[in-house]
C-alpha cells in the first residue's frame, strides 16, 4: 500500500504557500491559507485585499461577501480584509477593470490553472501594485 504525502503547497512564486489571512479566517478549510483540493470545486486559491469595488462587484454578479452571515460563523468582509477568492472569479473581476490587489506568495499555484500569471503580477499588492 502507498502512503501519500501531502506535498507542502506552493504559491503562484514558487514558494512556501504563505498565510492570507486569520482575521477572519479565509480559505476554503478555513486554515487562513488559499490551499485547495478536490471537494474546492471553486478554487479558492487567489489571495486578494478587498475594495470597495469589487465588493460591489462581487454583490451584483451575486456573491456577497459584505453581509454578514452570522449562521456561517461569517462577520462579512470591509475593504482591507483579505481573502481567498475563487481564481475564476477573480479573473471576471480583472476583466472587468475591478480585480482587487493580490498577495502572490499566499496565493496558491493552482490559481495559474485559472487566470495568467502577467495578471496576478500586474495586481500584487507585495509587489508594490
Amino acid at each position: 500500500m502507498v502512503h501519500h504525502i501531502m506535498a507542502q503547497a506552493r504559491n503562484v512564486l514558487g514558494g512556501e504557500l504563505e498565510t492570507c489571512c486569520l482575521d477572519p479566517v479565509t480559505g476554503y478549510y478555513r486554515t487562513g491559507c488559499c490551499d485547495t483540493g478536490p471537494e474546492d470545486l471553486g478554487q479558492h486559491t487567489v489571495c486578494a485585499r478587498m475594495t470597495e469595488e469589487f465588493l460591489a462587484f462581487s454583490k451584483a454578479r451575486g456573491n456577497d461577501l459584505s453581509t454578514p452571515a452570522p449562521q456561517f460563523g461569517f462577520a462579512g468582509l470591509k475593504p482591507g480584509d483579505r481573502w481567498c477568492l475563487c481564481a475564476a472569479r477573480w479573473l471576471e473581476a480583472y476583466e472587468a477593470g475591478v480585480a482587487p490587489p493580490v498577495l502572490l506568495a499566499a496565493t496558491h499555484q493552482a490559481a495559474l490553472d485559472v487566470v495568467p500569471f502577467d495578471a496576478l503580477r500586474e495586481q500584487a499588492a507585495d509587489l508594490g501594485g
